[in-house]
């Protein structure tokens, strides 16, 4: 992690990265820069990627260290703190704000709980969208090592985000209807792309199947609320097409933003973008 000066009562950004991104990216490296024009800004490398250790899980348990980053923000004195996350780390920001959210984790939130978990179990039964796709039957376990529902905890309060921002980030689990994901699925799901993986992209990926699978983007975002909701997605995305931003905006209030010219994540986000996303964060 990167340690920001602390300030009583000011806000402070979380900034999750993409798939094969880290601290020491030079596009992470330059959104935790534009960013910081605007409030205090953290940045870690999720499990698995660059200098962090363990093995990631493209999506799943990282929303733990999310909540370990903003936890940590939160023991430096910041009395408001945000999340934004690209592609990857946008599933993972959308996930984390509904899970560790007020109305999911309260003791009246039972309600919230059980619609998470229809929509959690009526995705894994559906039949599998290609041929190829990492899909976990039978019992199911928890693989990682990690307690089954941390945001369940009498602590998780501290690891509850105040506003939420997500860039390129898909709606639904599973997508392979682009050559860009089409190249990903076979990095994580065979073992010569995992040796890819963590030689050539340093991203060292866990060899097991989700099971269960875990909440989808989409069935998360309504389960945000009322924690502000930003959704930002280029139309010139080369990984997720513009179905995935609009699907999302519509499953629960959110304001999103459709940027012209933009490709995919922090790579193609520009000054001008991360300023407003900035600036939007701390109003949030």
């Amino acid at each position: 992690m990167r340690r920001p000066a602390a300030v009583e009562g000011a806000t402070a950004i979380v900034v999750a990265h993409g798939f094969t991104g880290s601290v020491d990216r030079p596009a992470v490296r330059r959104a935790a820069r534009v960013l910081a024009r605007s409030a205090a800004v953290v940045t870690f490398s999720f499990r698995g990627h660059g200098r962090s250790g363990g093995l990631s899980t493209v999506g799943d348990r990282e929303v733990l260290d999310l909540a370990a980053a903003v936890a940590w923000a939160r023991s430096l004195g910041y009395r408001r703190v945000v999340t934004v996350g690209f592609s990857m780390g946008g599933s993972v920001a959308l996930r984390h704000a509904a899970l560790y959210g007020a109305a999911y984790a309260a003791p009246s939130g039972g309600a919230a709980r059980e619609r998470a978990a229809a929509a959690t179990d009526a995705y894994a039964r559906e039949p599998l969208p290609e041929a190829g796709a990492r899909r976990a039957g039978g019992e199911r376990r928890w693989p990682y090592g990690d307690a089954p529902e941390p945001w369940l905890a009498a602590d998780a309060r501290e690891c509850r985000t105040d506003a939420v921002a997500a860039v390129s980030a898909p709606a639904r689990w599973y997508y392979r209807g682009t050559a860009p994901m089409r190249r990903l699925h076979w990095v994580v799901t065979r073992p010569a792309g995992r040796l890819v993986g963590r030689y050539g992209l340093r991203t060292r990926i866990h060899p097991r199947d989700w099971n269960p699978v875990p909440l989808s983007p989409v069935a998360a975002v309504p389960l945000i609320a009322p924690t502000p909701l930003l959704i930002v997605h280029g139309d010139r995305d080369p990984y997720f097409p513009l179905d995935h931003p609009r699907m999302l905006a519509v499953a629960g209030p959110s304001e999103l933003w459709l940027e012209p010219g933009m490709g995919h994540a922090e790579n193609a986000a520009g000054d001008a973008l991360l300023g407003r996303l900035g600036d939007w964060l701390v109003r949030a």
